[in-house]
């Protein structure tokens, strides 16, 4: 019997075993799959149940920076309290405060600019126009003065839409 005919037997005798395992191994291949799926959708609920459950922690420790900074550059400024805003749209992130002793509203949220989210507050008027843009750390204030006027203009644009919203 030459080498061929013991491979072509070989191969008939063990073509369902090699069969099975290929399955076995499809079958294993999907399974690991099913738990990586499952690993990353855990951690993502994880982290949206939390992220939902701390928003008035992340509040309150954001109400206390932004007056941390007023005292540190001595402003006499101060914010009080979180106004939760609804709204039927998407809008941009970032918190909105009620100002002491004033009728104003700051809103607290971030630019993202280099790779480097930068804190930056924008001081609303009673009637929703944005009087003054702040920057709330030493880097925001110099990206802040990199910034183009219209990336600036947007921003501004896009919190008075919000706010003029929320006032009807």
């Amino acid at each position: 019997m030459s080498n061929v005919q013991k491979h072509q037997k070989y191969n008939k005798k063990n073509r369902f075993k090699n069969t099975k395992i290929a399955r076995l191994a499809e079958a294993l291949d999907l399974k690991d799959k099913a738990v990586l799926t499952g690993w990353i959708t855990g951690f993502l609920l994880l982290i949206s149940l939390l992220w939902t459950l701390t928003g008035g922690l992340q509040t309150h420790y954001l109400l206390r920076a932004v007056n941390n900074i007023f005292i540190n550059n001595n402003d006499s400024r101060r914010i009080t309290s979180h106004i939760q805003l609804k709204s039927e749209k998407a809008e941009m992130l970032g918190y909105w405060y009620q100002m002491y002793n004033s009728s104003d509203k700051m809103f607290v949220f971030t630019v993202f600019k280099d790779g480097i989210l930068i804190p930056v507050g924008a001081i609303v008027s009673a009637n929703g126009k944005v009087d003054e843009i702040i920057p709330l750390s030493a880097h925001a204030v110099q990206i802040l003065g990199n910034l183009p006027d219209s990336i600036i203009m947007m921003y501004i644009s896009r919190i008075e839409e919000i706010s003029q919203g929320e006032r009807k």
